[in-house]
């Protein structure tokens, strides 16, 4: 790395020091920008940004103590306190996933077709009716989502759980935004029962591809409308 004479210890101490701190503190991410030399060759860290693994918090109290929520998105402290995974984003299509990987590819699919999503929202592989619901509460508390996707694979998750969640959520939010969802997997013939005998209004679609499209055509008009202070109710034809 370039350093000489005391410098080169002194870099060597700190680099063992950083990786005993990061086994020590169950460390995800111990980065140092900018680490550098002084003329007087003393090593020095000048910024540093560290993450700590959420699973480990039990036996790393004193690093967990020192969180303070207040600095935090308050979306994404809600969605902790549900076992939510969630990350807000700067786009207009809210989405509800089940699977990072499915997560980040509902999101390309979405963008492929002239869209941006609002959030990354992976509600995992065994969230409750209740927890779809909550989701839902997060998703919309954002003014700037105009529509919906959701997009969800059952396997130890099951299709009629998410259906159930998205019919209270539905309800007890009044959702005025249009909400399309594609399901898929285990129970999912009762997850589109439960849908089509709710009553409400909502975009069911099979193919991932056509879902997103359509997604993003209701999102426009949704946004449009909003603009012009009308409010757009849609339905299918």
């Amino acid at each position: 790395l370039g350093f000489v004479g005391n410098a080169r210890e002194e870099a060597a101490d700190t680099f063992l020091k950083l990786y005993k701190l990061f086994l020590a503190k169950d460390a995800t991410q111990i980065e140092i920008n900018p680490l550098v030399e002084t003329s007087d060759q003393q090593v020095m860290c000048m910024d540093a940004k560290f993450g700590f693994d959420d699973n480990a918090s039990f036996r790393q109290k004193g690093v967990f103590s020192l969180r303070d929520p207040t600095q935090e998105d308050p979306r994404e402290v809600q969605a902790e306190k549900w076992d939510l995974n969630y990350i807000g984003l700067d786009g207009r299509i809210g989405c509800l996933v089940n699977g990072a990987g499915l997560a980040m590819s509902t999101m390309d699919i979405i963008k492929l077709h002239g869209g941006e999503p609002a959030n990354f929202l992976d509600v995992g592989g065994s969230a409750t009716a209740k927890q779809i619901c909550e989701a839902f509460k997060i998703i919309s508390s954002d003014s700037g989502v105009s529509a919906a996707l959701v997009n969800i694979f059952g396997g130890i998750m099951r299709c009629d759980v998410v259906a159930q969640g998205i019919i209270d959520a539905v309800k007890e939010l009044d959702l005025k935004i249009p909400l399309v969802v594609r399901l898929q997997g285990t129970n999912v013939n009762e997850g589109k029962k439960l849908i089509n005998e709710s009553g409400i209004s909502i975009f069911p679609c099979d193919d991932l591809d056509k879902a997103a499209e359509l997604v993003v055509k209701l999102s426009d008009i949704t946004s449009l409308a909003q603009k012009v202070g009308v409010h757009a109710k849609l339905s299918l034809a």
